[in-house]
């Protein structure tokens, strides 16, 4: 099997070359490959019994999970079987180095998989952890499009704690009106926001109430919307893996009684800390210990809420239960609320309790080359409403960045470089904006190769008086240290005389309160472009997002499986 994909240079082979002959005559190969070959097709599904059409994949969503060891080489085969759409797939959290052009992101890694047409992603799950993947084309990951990725650490490495059992849970928000409705709306100077869900997911189920059905087809004995049932052995320890792949929500999970202790975030080991419940925001992963010691009599509600909106969405439920209790037993006991949906101090106060494990800090940089402050703004143009960073409101070109920037087709995208800050000294993030227009672009921030990056984030006051909204940030291709959060508007001048540079959490999605600001720091040091967007899917639609470029020229040839779109399509192998 070749593990190269077409046109890739012999530079770029060299490096796994060079590890294959050493590991063979050291007899030490453990690397496997997994291959997977999906259809991704909309099917009719019901997960909270009422009936739409959603994306699946093999007949399913969530999709498969991902399972393999760190090192090891994941192949998949895509159909698009979606008839008119095309799509994209993103390895969330995967770093793809080596293989930038398989991070799936459509209109910046590569263009996008036609309807009919096959596409193979191959690349190395370079570090154990709990990941995801999910669409990565117009608004399909709402569609259902996404799953799990479990990477396991090497044979004979020991973990930093003790546990019984391993369960993954996938939460997911969900809407009855389709994706096409969506983008209409918010595309649409008539705009027309999408909403709030319809209903909370805990590994694909939920619960609508039918009496509100309208004219849909809504069953609630469907099997398909019996809630989830987490069974468990009295006095075992459970690892949960908890993962967000909401397209708007933040959420706060809880299990009835049980108290959780946080030990991993986004791939990385964190100083053990326990809470009552977690909250936890789109493109977020968690790993938790819960222990099995609460009367064995009965089961338990284990359930998700919306928090930092006032949503109108009801409770997410599924059940614990302990065995021999019967598994579809509902508990006796009313629902679990969670914290307050506007109390930010409680959010805000478990993300800076989020510390790397003793035994495994990785120190970051002591200084930074290069300082850039995003202040995230909801804006207007030309009478439709953005998303904007520094008054720029992301639009993606026709052909991909990777492949203009290593072809030299410049004049594929905007060559003025991105505002790297705004006038913070100036600007009043409580008040609305008395000036709200802003501009489209494309341009894109490019890095030194190997330079060490600082990252502010920055929210404001959006076009609604007394309102700011909590946004999920996620990079591609890295993972980065979080080095402090704050209220309020950020001073470069003394905000980072507080950084934590002793031991602080590494991830690849992190959350700016509203208000308030995220500082990060990362190495420019994985050729590629990579997007660093909101992960809320409707604001990234709208535009809230950068891209940075770093090191292209040190990227072998690109395979032309990535090509295919505008001029793309004349590139020759």
């Amino acid at each position: 099997m070749d593990l190269w994909p077409d046109g890739v240079g012999l530079a770029a082979k060299l490096p796994l070359l060079f590890f294959l002959i050493i590991s063979a005559t050291t007899g030490s190969v453990r690397a496997k490959i997994h291959y997977q070959k999906w259809e991704v097709a909309y099917q009719f599904k019901s997960p909270d019994c009422f009936q739409k059409l959603a994306i699946t994949i093999n007949g399913r969503t969530p999709g498969p999970t991902i399972i393999a060891e760190q090192g090891d080489t994941v192949v998949i085969d895509v159909k698009n079987a979606l008839l008119t759409e095309n799509l994209a797939i993103h390895w969330h959290g995967i770093r793809q180095i080596g293989t930038p052009w398989f991070d799936g992101t459509e209109g910046v890694t590569q263009c996008p998989v036609v309807p009919r047409d096959t596409f193979t992603y191959r690349f190395v799950v370079d570090r154990s952890g709990t990941y995801m993947y999910h669409a990565h084309y117009e608004m399909q990951r709402s569609a259902g499009l996404y799953g799990l990725i479990r990477v396991l650490p090497p044979a004979g490495v020991v973990e930093p704690f003790i546990y019984d059992y391993d369960r993954s849970i996938i939460l997911n928000d969900w809407w009855h009106q389709n994706t096409y409705e969506q983008a209409v709306g918010l595309s649409s100077k008539n705009f027309t926001w999408v909403g709030e869900p319809q209903s909370l997911l805990i590994n694909g189920r939920g619960k609508f109430n039918c009496s509100n059905a309208g004219g849909g087809v809504c069953n609630a004995t469907n099997p398909e919307c019996s809630p989830y049932v987490l069974t468990v052995i009295p006095g075992k320890t459970y690892r949960l893996r908890i993962a967000s792949i909401t397209s708007l929500s933040a959420l706060n999970f809880e299990v009835e009684g049980h108290n959780l202790t946080v030990i991993a975030a986004d791939g990385h080991y964190v100083k053990p800390f326990m809470v009552k419940n977690l909250n936890i925001y789109s493109g977020e992963t968690y790993s938790v210990l819960l222990k099995a010691e609460q009367d064995p009599s009965r089961n338990y509600w284990a359930v998700v809420n919306v928090v930092s909106r006032n949503s109108t969405t009801p409770t997410g439920t599924a059940i614990l239960n302990y065995y021999p209790n019967h598994p579809r037993r509902l508990p006796p006991t009313v629902l679990p609320t969670g914290p307050l949906w506007n109390d930010t101090m409680y959010r805000f106060n478990q993300s800076i309790a989020t510390r790397s494990h003793p035994d495994y800090i990785r120190p970051p940089p002591t200084t930074s080359d290069r300082m850039i402050i995003l202040l995230n703004t909801q804006n207007c143009i030309d009478g439709y409403v953005k998303w904007a960073v520094n008054n720029v409101s992301l639009n993606l070109p026709q052909i991909p960045y990777l492949i203009t920037l290593k072809e030299r087709m410049l004049h594929a995208f905007d060559q003025k470089p991105a505002p790297e800050t705004y006038d913070y000294k100036n600007y009043d993030i409580y008040d609305v904006q008395k000036n709200r227009n802003a501009t489209a672009s494309t341009s894109i921030h490019r890095l030194v190769f190997n330079s060490t990056i600082d990252v502010i984030l920055q929210n404001a006051n959006t076009m609604k008086r007394n309102n700011s909204e909590t946004h999920p940030w996620h990079l591609h291709g890295h993972a980065f240290w979080v080095l402090g959060y704050g209220m309020g508007k950020f001073d470069p001048e003394t905000d980072p005389k507080r950084y934590n540079l002793v031991d602080p959490i590494m991830k690849n999605t992190v959350a700016v309160h509203p208000y308030g600001w995220t500082a990060l720091r990362f190495r420019a040091d994985n050729p590629g472009v990579w997007a660093f967007h909101c992960h809320i899917e409707p604001h990234f639609f709208m535009g809230m997002g950068v891209v940075f470029e770093e090191g292209v020229d040190k990227l072998g040839k690109l395979p032309v499986a990535i090509m295919g779109c505008g001029e793309s399509k004349h590139i020759k192998p």
